[in-house]
């Protein structure tokens, strides 16, 4: 019990918007920052990943779906609320767990729509929105592996995507342990995926939530198994750029209103308890730590 709510407080400090942007009032001030290029362009662009499932991802026909796409979405209907509109246009651009950060923060990108954990260190570069979910670091292996936990990692390889805190975490690990391991990276999910399927890599490292997605998906998803203790703490948030108060006060209140109405919910059951666009399914019901964040943004109990 004492884990998890000191679980629940971690998240719940990540939830805090600064003063300052909640005072804001788009609608009654000059635009600026993100509003005003929206306002100016009449499109807001949304940064997709292609292999974060159930987040955000292709489906068969190449087009970006997926929970995260969807809260994006969901904030784009707020932005032309906000500006008097209709819709705005909405402009879908492909990032890597690499290059997401400095898509968002150059302007490239308004809103990215990926599983990006938000954490000190990169909230020095960009902003958040309010939690979406919450991982940790995993381990996926062939079925037939030996490997249990990362104590059965000295001597193996493990693959790792370029740019993601689970990259750091292994680096730590390691060195912390004095394991042996070899780290190797790849530039997206898909390909680390691939990299333990060709048995280039003894076990690939990220997020629970994304390996269990890669599983659900697999062509034989009894061809591999995700073990091991969480590794680390992974709160995933939407990211836009920082300092813009009137942007990031848009993004809030667009998650009171999915949280209050149960859209937010919704969403949640729609991706991780349905079916797929494929037909597998995640299974994997809300844990207590994000149904207490989504609480204290208004969701009914």
């Amino acid at each position: 019990m004492k884990v998890r709510l000191r679980l629940i407080w971690l998240v719940a400090a990540c939830l805090v918007v600064p003063a300052l942007a909640r005072a804001q009032d788009a609608g009654t001030e000059k635009l600026a920052g993100t509003l005003k290029k929206v306002a100016d362009s009449g499109t807001l662009v949304l940064g997709y990943r292609e292999s974060s499932i159930p987040f955000s991802f292709l489906n068969a026909v190449q087009q970006p779906v997926g929970y995260s796409v969807d809260l994006c979405r969901e904030i784009a209907d707020d932005v032309a609320a906000e500006l008097g509109r209709e819709s705005v246009t909405i402009s879908l651009l492909p990032v890597t767990a690499e290059n997401r950060i400095d898509k968002v923060s150059s302007g490239a990108v308004d809103l990215e729509c990926g599983s990006t954990t938000n954490n000190t260190q990169r909230q020095k570069q960009v902003a958040f929105s309010p939690i979406i979910f919450i991982a940790g670091t995993k381990l996926l292996v062939p079925a037939a592996s030996a490997i249990r936990s990362y104590r059965d990692l000295s001597g193996k390889t493990v693959v790792v995507t370029a740019g993601t805190t689970n990259d750091a975490a292994i680096r730590k690990l390691a060195e912390k342990q004095r394991l042996d391991i070899k780290i190797v990276t790849s530039p997206d999910h898909a390909q680390s995926m691939a990299m333990v399927a060709n048995g280039k890599a003894d076990a690939f490292a990220t997020d629970d939530v994304l390996l269990a997605g890669f599983v659900a998906t697999a062509r034989d998803p009894g061809a591999f198994k995700v073990v091991g203790e969480l590794l680390s703490f992974e709160p995933y948030g939407l990211m836009f750029r920082r300092d813009d108060p009137q942007f990031a006060a848009v993004v809030q209140r667009s998650f009171e209103r999915i949280a209050i109405t149960g859209r937010l919910a919704e969403l949640y059951t729609r991706w991780f308890l349905k079916r797929l666009p494929d037909g597998d399914r995640m299974n994997m019901p809300m844990s207590p730590q994000l149904e207490a964040i989504f609480g204290a943004l208004g969701a009914p109990d």
